[in-house]
């Protein structure tokens, strides 16, 4: 299994270029926000604001050069309904212009009853498969997907996510010693490539010179004490 875990130089900056790209589209904010786990952060990542085609171009590119420099290995793209369908699309452009041409598909969360018909979309799920999302909160979305994938006969063997929040995940309720992107590695034995991670927000908050953005690097490491994984 591929380590993407550790960071060489290239990924790393590829992070900063990330965070600062996101944080100039207004993609990631900071104040105060609720998560779904109820939570009180100190920032919020929201990918639904990549809304043209300028920021979800970029977005892409993020993607497929953050895949290339992970050592991943696939077969096909898949988006799950509904933030992952044009992730997947724009991410399978990217990687063919990056020389990485492979065939992608989505679900629907209907099933269609006339045409085609099927829940499925696109090119058949076969081989290794890339599920491609924005973030992980719980895993349950990846969970899902596996299910699909392997229903189809496919393997899901990775996924892609824009931003590794490294927080505890809530499971009955009560806070955990894992992250959902360190469940589905550990516990689904799946490979997982985040373009970017909260060491790397805090990294660019404390290399930022404007004396705003230090005081969010205070907030979002406490945040980060409190409720932050061990990633060793």
């Amino acid at each position: 299994m591929v380590d993407v875990g550790a960071q060489t130089p290239e990924q790393g900056q590829l992070a900063q270029d990330f965070v600062r790209f996101a944080v100039e589209s207004g993609v990631l904010r900071f104040g105060e926000f609720k998560t779904k786990a109820g939570r009180l952060s100190p920032y919020f990542f929201n990918a639904g604001l990549f809304d043209d085609g300028r920021k979800l171009g970029r977005l892409a590119e993020f993607y497929a050069k953050a895949l290339l420099a992970s050592g991943i290995e696939f077969d096909m793209v898949f988006g799950p309904a509904y933030k992952g369908i044009p992730l997947a699309a724009t991410v399978a452009v990217e990687l063919a212009r990056l020389g990485r041409n492979v065939p992608f598909a989505y679900n629907r969360k209907e099933a269609k009853d006339h045409g085609e018909g099927g829940t499925l979309v696109g090119a058949p799920l076969k081989g290794r498969v890339l599920i491609v999302d924005d973030v992980m909160s719980a895993g349950t979305a990846a969970r899902e997907s596996i299910a699909i994938i392997r229903a189809a006969g496919a393997t899901p063997h990775a996924v892609a996510i824009a931003l590794d929040r490294q927080e505890k995940a809530i499971e009955n309720g009560q806070d955990v010693d894992h992250s959902a992107v360190q469940y589905v590695r550990q516990q689904l034995g799946m490979q997982v490539c985040a373009i970017a991670r909260l060491a790397d927000l805090l990294l660019y908050l404390s290399q930022n010179g404007e004396e705003e953005m230090r005081s969010h690097h205070e907030k979002v490491l406490a945040y980060r004490q409190r409720y932050g994984v061990n990633e060793g």
